[in-house]
């Protein structure tokens, strides 16, 4: 018989290829990357659409540089072109090629819109034509137009107690992508563990193996096949992810971001051996598929309510004491705590709060997951009852 670490080795290479040559698992990835190139083209298309298209005319013209400047200085794209005349023009504003037509003087030009207008292009037209006109007035009089510069420069300055992060909505988006992309694998490859056991079971397959190996070595072999396949799926929607963002043009990644998704891996790794020793427990107590969902539930909806809950509190206003208190239970800790990192809320000694509290709890639900696996999985026919499990379990 080969010996402990060669037979966990065996076994989870055996699960590993099993996960990843089944279809389920090419066709889940293919479809998510699919979805997140989808979401990304769009969030392109979108941001390119938003951008105003603005035609000159005549001496218009020379305020061209101007309009970008003024409009980008107030977060609005804009994309200026040059016009033959005002009925060209208004025919490209009909067919939907330009948003806004400027003609004539520099110090009172015409404006045509199809309905309306964009009124922060419309702010830096009024600004621009403001100027022309000051500027305007200043040579009748024999006036250079720089004795007006320190007007013009005056502004209230606020002071912000706290200031608001730059990067703010980023951490937000990626406090969102990260929990949610966390949460639904660790379930999903969780629970994909629980219906391994039960095909074994019914099938009678794990007689089989346990006659060669013993239940806690089957049961962690499983678990790490299984989670290594989650890994590497969520390791490739994660590159091909960004690698397209970051080709399109859709997402810039600041240096945080980095930290955050690298970190992302190791707590899933952590949710995953937590959540899989139970889902693999409760999956033993039950010999067929149709019962199975009746057992897992009680462990999948409680991480569910708190992933909802948390992470709502801890986006709308991250330094509630509900998400951080939350963040510290083993439950979700996984989900909550990434996404507190990536908001940039979590001090280091909560991190590290949650990082051992997390493997005391891998600890307990292993020992004790795998005490009611190895009484349950060889107990065919009628569903096992926790207490009977526990029961036995305790008596070993």
């Amino acid at each position: 018989m080969p010996g402990t670490a060669r037979t966990i080795q065996l076994v989870a290479r055996r699960e590993l290829a099993t996960r990843v040559r089944s279809k389920s698992f090419l066709i889940s990835t293919v479809l998510i990357v699919v979805l997140i190139a989808v979401y990304v083209l769009l969030f392109s298309i979108m941001g390119r659409s938003s951008s105003v298209k603005v035609g000159l005319s005549g001496q218009s013209t020379g305020i061209a540089t101007q309009l970008r400047t003024a409009t980008s200085a107030l977060g609005k794209q804009v994309e200026t072109s040059s016009v033959g005349d005002q009925t060209e023009g208004e025919q490209q504003l009909l067919s939907g090629k330009l948003d806004v037509l400027v003609l004539g003087a520099l110090d009172a030009p015409t404006v045509v819109v199809k309905s309306t207008m964009d009124p922060t292009v419309l702010a830096a037209l009024n600004s621009l034509v403001r100027q022309q006109a000051i500027q305007g007035v200043l040579a009748q009089n024999g006036l250079k137009p720089t004795v007006l510069d320190a007007a013009e420069n005056v502004s209230v300055r606020p002071k912000a107690l706290q200031p608001e992060d730059p990067e703010q909505g980023q951490r937000t988006a990626l406090a969102y992508i990260v929990g949610f992309v966390l949460f639904f694998s660790i379930q999903t490859f969780g629970v994909s563990v629980a219906q391994g056991v039960v095909e074994e079971k019914s099938s009678r397959v794990v007689e089989i193996l346990l006659a060669t190996i013993r239940p806690w070595q089957l049961l962690v072999g499983k678990v790490i096949g299984i989670g290594v396949a989650g890994l590497l799926q969520v390791v490739v929607i994660a590159v091909v992810g960004l690698g397209l963002a970051r080709s399109s043009g859709a997402l810039t990644l600041p240096d945080f971001a980095v930290g955050s998704i690298f970190s992302a891996l190791g707590w899933y790794l952590l949710g995953f051996f937590l959540f899989a020793t139970l889902l693999a427990a409760a999956g033993s107590l039950v010999s067929r598929q149709e019962e199975l969902q009746s057992v897992i539930t009680p462990v999948t909806l409680l991480p569910v309510l708190g992933f909802v809950i948390g992470l709502n509190l801890m986006v709308s206003e991250p330094n509630n004491v509900t998400s951080t208190v939350l963040s510290l239970i083993p439950l979700f800790t996984p989900t909550l705590m990434p996404g507190r990192i990536a908001l940039g809320i979590a001090p280091t000694w909560q991190v590290v709060l949650g990082v051992l509290l997390m493997l005391a709890a891998i600890a307990l639900f292993s020992w004790l997951g795998g005490r009611i696996y190895a009484n349950a999985v060889l107990r065919t026919g009628a569903r096992v009852r926790l207490r009977d499990a526990l029961r036995c379990a305790e008596g070993r």
